[in-house]
């Protein structure tokens, strides 16, 4: 067994990161354990440092803006055994696309992503607001007020992403400059 000294306030970040639901943020941990950031900040990196000499089958994992427990990445043959029998139903092409859609070009609306997609995309928007991957963002001042839709901290967390600043660049993938400046001419001179 390995010895190991731990900090004061390092069973009670372990009982923090065991019982949320979602990753913790730094403010979060500061806050729960009344400790200053770099304190938190340095119990994290302790308690890390400590699973990973232990050879422990999970680590503390940043992500989507906070910390959380997560299975080590060689043991992933175990938990698509667990995955499989309590997976919900993917995702379809559209409900993908249309995430995606959001993902990069938020806050959007129905109409826009409609117009990017070419086709009426009320259904798959209310799917995934009921799967938690979006929500209604801000509200745009013209007549109408459409709904704008964002992702959520739980998107950022299925994609086991710290931030938006961290999807996958996608220049190599569309248009060039012209197509793209007219198409967003197009969606977003409030005509939709």
């Amino acid at each position: 067994m390995n010895s190991f000294n731990f900090m004061p306030g390092s069973r009670e970040l372990e009982a923090v990161l065991m019982v949320s639901a979602e990753p913790v943020s730094l403010e979060q941990i500061s806050d729960i354990l009344d400790i200053s950031g770099p304190k938190a900040e340095q119990l994290l990196e302790e308690l890390a440092e400590f699973y990973l000499q232990s050879d422990r089958g999970f680590y503390i994992q940043k992500v989507a803006e906070g910390y959380r427990y997560a299975v080590l990445p060689e043991l992933a043959h175990v938990m698509e055994k667990i995955a499989i029998s309590q997976s919900p139903p993917r995702l379809s092409g559209a409900a993908l696309e249309t995430l995606a859609i959001i993902a990069y070009r938020q806050p959007i609306s129905r109409a826009q992503i409609a117009a990017i997609r070419g086709v009426n995309s009320d259904y798959v928007i209310r799917m995934l607001e009921s799967r938690g991957y979006i929500e209604p963002d801000a509200r745009n001042p013209v007549p109408g007020t459409p709904l704008y839709y964002s992702t959520t901290p739980m998107f950022l967390e299925k994609l086991g992403i710290f931030s938006l600043a961290d999807l996958p660049r996608v220049e190599g993938f569309v248009p060039g400059p012209e197509f793209a400046e007219a198409l967003e001419t197009s969606l977003f001179d409030g005509t939709y």
